[in-house]
């Protein structure tokens, strides 16, 4: 059984005509909760999107631009880290299982591409998975790298060159005075 998205934002293709229309999506507080815990994240204080979408035959275009704020944690303190989005979006919607040949606007490398089933796309998951994505995967406070090695936390090279240094290679050219 599949979860309903956090952050439903359906629209029919019945009531998406070939004219490009403006929407406005945002998410309640319980939405940015829920998509918080899905994502790991502290917690998301602002999503929302303008958008605008068409519909040509079953494909439908959405094109537009989505901000949030978010808090998210550091990977090396656990300290908050708040985050901030802003960035243009280019989807295509295609119904599942099926693929058409016709021509876009856009280069297929600018838009992302999704699909659908049934009679309706989904723009709040679609705003939802791109928000989460263009998220640092890998937050760091400022101070971090001092912080762990205050704390006895080697960095990568220092790992690395102890590793090196206690190989069993190492001991042999040692013996070899190499």
């Amino acid at each position: 059984m599949n979860k309903a998205p956090e952050f439903a934002r359906p629209y029919r293709l019945d009531a998406i005509g070939g004219e490009p229309h403006a929407v406005h999506i945002k998410a309640s507080e319980a939405e940015r909760a829920a998509l918080a815990e899905r994502f790991g994240l502290v917690s998301i204080e602002t999503l929302e999107a303008d958008a605008t979408i068409r519909r040509e035959g079953q494909r439908v275009w959405a094109e537009g631009r989505l901000r949030g704020r978010a808090v998210q944690r550091c990977v090396a303190t656990g300290d908050p880290i708040p985050a901030r989005i802003e960035e243009p979006f280019a989807l295509r919607f295609d119904p599942e299982g099926k693929t058409a040949d016709n021509e876009v606007e856009l280069e297929e490398s600018d838009l992302d591409l999704l699909t659908y089933e049934g009679g309706s796309i989904d723009l709040g998951e679609a705003v939802a998975q791109g928000f989460s994505l263009a998220l640092d995967p890998f937050p760091r406070v400022p101070d971090a790298e001092e912080r762990l090695r205050a704390a006895g936390v080697k960095s990568e090279a220092e790992a690395e060159a102890t590793r090196i240094e206690a190989s069993p290679f190492a001991a042999l050219k040692a013996l070899k005075g190499e």
